[in-house]
């Protein structure tokens, strides 16, 4: 399957070598897209994604980068237009671990620091990109959060910050449709991989808490990246080249 194999320029990833971030890569590698993605520090997984890229036959581009820096954004986001020849995809994937605390223990700076970090940095990479999305009539897919129809006690601090990305990807949709750019979300749930992971490493959620999260998911397990990487790849792709606006949560039915 090479969705991608046609499209002029690049897909850019913001966050690639995060567990969603790097399997969207992956996919996008692997479904005939040339990348671009942006990583903070893990320069080794940088390089591992890098070398996946090239064994399927795609160029790829590994920029350093921290997505809350509004004035280094552009400056990757010209460097990309400048080696592949445009931009046909963006996949905001990035975000800070968030760990899970009940929102009468968050202080307002750090709700406003969270906000900065996640749906500021979205809104600012949308506005470095969206020339080249209007030129390429591409597709924007954010990677959000499920939680945002089903509240989890003590997610309030990734879901209120996701939600208002969510409100923006519905906003750039209804404004930006009429250059035939196309956004549109995916809401992972409970994974096994990513932010989940690493909240089960830290201790945030025991044995317990994820047995009764298992319980509350009809399907009764947990996703992985690929289910994640899968949806993003569809939606960014011309398979749905009529959907936008919308939200998809990959969740195993938790939402329901």
């Amino acid at each position: 399957m090479e969705d991608f194999h046609t499209r002029t320029g690049a897909a850019l990833v913001a966050g690639g070598t995060g567990g969603i971030g790097a399997a969207v890569v992956r996919m996008l590698a692997q479904r005939g897209s040339d990348i671009a993605f942006t990583y903070r520090s893990n320069r080794t997984a940088a390089d591992d994604l890098s070398k996946f890229a090239a064994q399927q036959g795609r160029s790829c581009l590994a920029a350093q980068l921290d997505v809350t820096d509004p004035e280094a954004l552009p400056r990757v986001v010209t460097q990309v237009a400048e080696q592949f020849g445009g931009l046909h995809t963006v996949v905001y994937a990035a975000g800070p671990h968030v760990p899970m605390v009940h929102l009468s223990k968050v202080s307002p700076r750090e709700y406003r620091e969270q906000l900065e970090a996640d749906a500021a940095a979205f809104f600012d990479l949308m506005h470095a990109t969206l020339p080249l999305l209007r030129e390429s009539k591409g597709s924007v897919v954010a990677v959000t959060t499920a939680a945002t129809r089903r509240f989890p006690v003590r997610d309030g601090l990734s879901s209120g910050t996701k939600g208002a990305v969510e409100a923006v990807v519905r906003a750039f949709a209804a404004e930006e449709g009429r250059f035939g750019v196309r956004l549109n979300c995916v809401g992972p749930g409970m994974l096994t991989d990513g932010m989940a992971a690493r909240l089960i490493a830290s201790g945030d959620l025991d044995d317990t808490a994820l047995e009764i999260t298992r319980r509350n998911i009809p399907l009764r397990r947990f996703g992985d990246a690929d289910d994640i990487a899968e949806a993003v790849a569809f939606l960014a792709s011309d398979r749905a080249d009529f959907i936008t606006g919308q939200m998809l949560d990959i969740d195993g039915g938790y939402s329901v």
